[in-house]
């Protein structure tokens, strides 16, 4: 839920404040806002429906405050006094969609981004987000078409390719022909979907892939690629493109029908032997841990842990490997004070050595971040920790993933606590140390 256009009190747009003439309060809250100061932004909406409480976007924005700051509930019922005000703004329809979605309320949420849709045919934004919904539900019919809307929102993805010749989606022949498959979105995204390549050369087709860096290394082994190209690098002449996540659109995937369930990465042999040497002996089962990702996840509130909090669940008897090249400040000294934690940081070059360690763990467990897809697809046992709401990939209600056969998923309840996600995850590994 962002700020993109700011209704304000005599029904003008703007697409962001101005200094002269002099702001609003309405215009200063926004710009406050903007810049992250959202304690200040909201003292100011509060202020202004004291002042008047049919105030539109005081209503409205104080409910994408509540949104943000995880109070769904809340969010739903400001954005609904501001639609009762006025019904005719898409903005508001599509921000209580998402509130609604957080609640997993998904029809409700669906149907409040199709009335934004309604008032505004073009809204990609709104599309997008109902997609997610869709695709939640396992409605891979009718959300992957909708993903497709992901280029024509405003904050688009920035790594969105660029390539001169057509798109591929499935329709034409790729029998001698030349396919370029692109990363976008995380790295993890490029872990889970650089599985079709190998569906795509069953096609007749040569496959090039465009990948970060970071990952060429444990990638090279992917079945399907003829030619591995670096992020960056001059694109090769070819007959077709396609983004990685638009391949599952292409190939029709509906849950039941997804490739490489098993999996379809392998660690590299000298790789794995050189972190046996490192771990030395093994006198105890090895899990591998992972408890937070990247702090610039829109998302990182819901899906990562403090250190700490995991630690008072981990029982002993286990040998404890961390899987996180980076730590955040408040977990590094922790980390340090654990006798039975082992870190290796800067020795992690890569995702490759990362995929060494995995194998040599008898369990990996994480967080949803790239290191549980990478675990996954090398077909290791998996136990991912979810949020109520979690990543549509994840679906809802359920164990086991169709994306991968080793993962097992213990999910948030309505309480979105981790306690009882730990507690289970704690109760499940002293049957580890059982044997």
């Amino acid at each position: 839920m962002k700020l993109n256009v700011i209704y304000i009190d005599n029904r003008k747009s703007v697409a962001k404040p101005t200094t002269s003439p002099p702001l609003s309060q309405i215009e200063h809250a926004v710009a406050l806002h903007k810049q992250g100061r959202i304690a200040d932004a909201k003292t100011i909406y509060e202020a202004l429906l004291k002042i008047n409480a049919k105030n539109f976007n005081a209503l409205h924005l104080l409910g994408v405050v509540a949104y943000q700051t995880q109070n769904n509930q809340l969010a739903v019922d400001l954005i609904g006094q501001a639609i009762e005000i006025d019904r005719n703004f898409p903005d508001a329809y599509s921000n209580r969609g998402n509130a609604l979605k957080e609640l997993r309320q998904l029809d409700a949420s669906i149907a409040s981004f199709d009335r934004a849709i309604a008032l505004k045919p073009d809204y990609a934004e709104a599309y997008w987000n109902k997609s997610l919904v869709l695709l939640l539900k396992g409605d891979f019919e009718n959300g992957l078409p909708l993903y497709e809307w992901r280029w024509q929102r405003a904050e688009r993805n920035a790594d969105e390719p660029e390539c001169a010749r057509p798109l591929w989606l499935g329709v034409e022949t790729l029998l001698d022909k030349s396919i370029l498959i692109c990363s976008e979105q995380g790295l993890g995204d490029t872990i889970q979907f650089i599985r079709y390549a190998k569906s795509l050369a069953g096609q007749g087709a040569r496959v090039i892939a465009q990948i970060p860096a970071s990952l060429l290394e444990l990638l090279k082994v992917v079945e399907g690629v003829s030619d591995w190209i670096v992020k960056g690098d001059p694109k090769p002449d070819v007959d077709y493109y396609c983004p990685l996540l638009s391949l599952p659109l292409a190939f029709k995937t509906n849950v039941s029908t997804i490739p490489c369930k098993q999996s379809y990465l392998r660690s590299d042999r000298d790789k794995v032997e050189q972190w046996r040497q490192t771990l030395g002996a093994k006198r105890q089962p090895r899990v591998g841990i992972v408890w937070s990702g990247a702090k610039e996840h829109k998302k990182d509130r819901y899906r990562s842990l403090e250190l700490s909090m995991l630690l008072d669940y981990l029982p002993g008897g286990i040998e404890y490997v961390s899987l996180q090249k980076e730590v955040r400040d408040q977990d590094a000294g922790m980390i340090m004070a654990q006798s039975n934690l082992r870190h290796f940081g800067s020795e992690l070059h890569d995702f490759s050595d990362t995929a060494a360690l995995c194998e040599l763990m008898d369990l990996v467990i994480s967080v949803d971040t790239s290191v549980a897809h990478l675990s996954g697809a090398l077909g290791r046992p998996t136990w991912i920790l979810l949020p109520y709401v979690p990543d549509w990939r994840w679906l809802l209600d359920r164990e086991d993933s169709p994306w991968y056969a080793s993962v097992k998923l213990y999910r948030q309840t309505e309480d979105r606590q981790w306690a009882g996600v730990l507690e289970r995850i704690r109760s499940d590994l002293r049957g580890v140390v059982r044997g």
